[in-house]
């Protein structure tokens, strides 16, 4: 605001002081020079002022050079508003990758990297955008696939048991038995998509209270009795001696450990042993819950909790997931400010679950 002032300022005093030396010299020359040159120089001068009706002529010299002055001052600073606009205007037309870059100091300077901040901001937005539209895009594609086949199954079978078409009673109940496998798949995977939006919607409710996380994983282990020994695995119990209280919703809670346990089983079960360890680190309760089947290719474990991300090995849907299971798992633990990570190798396959301490 006060930077122009300043510069008129300073001009004017730079005017006057270039005039008065420029007085000086002249008359000094004037009186010593022998040059007819000189003398011809304040001949035309004094002509001019005569003609200018006097004193008048100091006047319009020294607006003439204190305009001079304040243009050359000027010029530099006029030079980057310009380039500044005509940034901004290839930006408004569509070019947010520009960048303004501006040999200046000051308010100039600080506009411009204010500019760019928003422009940076403004093109992250717009990034993220279009990563949530591509990942919405192949959520449809692949939640379209997965309603189709068992659909497809069950309008099949059903349109046999309308025609008429089967031989006798024990095929219509194979038919029959079939139809409703796979209208269970169907509920499976709507219910679990529901449930994961309402989390990443943050509209999920947590009724939260106190509970002994080795007494839960105990309960979870005792439920899945009959599934180890159907899938010849044998789950082995290493829990900590510490009482691991926490503050969370032992039903959403029970979902994610139930999740950890029937992936360990269904992708595991070749090791022929699952591990479930707790322990405690400072205010942490931390939860594994290890198989030793095949590994998960590195290249893969970066996206194990995404939406109906599978695995290679693991894309056949003949296992009645909804693929939606890690996905809803991380939500849950997330919800309650914890933290799951996984890793793999050669020897197992580690999820492990890290959930604050609530001690009494």
């Amino acid at each position: 605001m006060f930077t122009p002032i300043m510069y008129i300022i300073f001009s004017c005093t730079l005017s006057g002081i270039i005039l008065y030396i420029a007085y000086i010299i002249a008359d000094t020359l004037y009186r010593k020079s022998k040059y007819s040159l000189i003398h011809y120089l304040v001949y035309y001068f004094m002509y001019l002022k005569n003609l200018l009706n006097g004193d008048s002529i100091y006047l319009i010299i020294f607006l003439i050079i204190s305009m001079c002055i304040y243009i050359t001052l000027s010029y530099k600073k006029s030079k980057n508003i310009i380039s500044l606009i005509e940034n901004v205007d290839k930006m408004a037309n569509g070019n947010i990758n520009n960048i303004i870059d501006l040999n200046a100091s000051g308010n100039i300077k600080k506009l411009a990297n204010n500019i760019n901040n928003i422009v940076t901001q403004l093109r992250n937005i717009t990034i993220e955008e279009r990563k949530a539209q591509q990942t919405k895009t192949d959520l449809i594609t692949n939640v379209s696939h997965d309603l189709r086949t068992p659909l497809t199954s069950i309008i099949g079978y059903l349109s046999i048991i309308e025609d008429d078409k089967y031989k006798d009673e024990v095929k219509l109940r194979y038919y029959t038995s079939i139809a409703y496998e796979k209208s269970k798949m169907l509920n499976v995977l709507i219910n679990d998509l529901f449930d994961l939006t309402k989390m990443q919607n943050n509209t999920m409710t947590l009724n939260l209270t106190q509970i002994d996380l080795v007494e839960l994983l105990g309960q979870i282990a005792s439920q899945f009795e009959y599934m180890f020994e159907n899938e010849n695995v044998k789950c082995r119990l290493n829990f900590s001696q510490d009482k691991l209280i926490i503050k969370a919703d032992p039903i959403k809670l029970v979902r994610a450990f139930e999740n950890l346990i029937t992936n360990a089983i269904k992708y595991g079960k070749d090791g022929n042993y699952i591990d479930i360890v707790t322990k405690r680190k400072d205010n942490v309760a931390i939860v594994k819950i290890i198989n030793y089947g095949e590994s998960i290719p590195t290249i893969d474990l970066p996206y194990i909790f995404d939406r109906l991300y599978r695995v290679e090995k693991s894309r056949n849907r003949n296992d009645g997931g909804s693929g939606l299971g890690l996905a809803i798992t991380k939500n849950i633990i997330e919800m309650h400010d914890g933290n799951i990570y996984v890793s793999s190798d050669y020897d197992c396959t580690v999820f492990e679950v890290r959930l604050n301490l609530n001690d009494i």
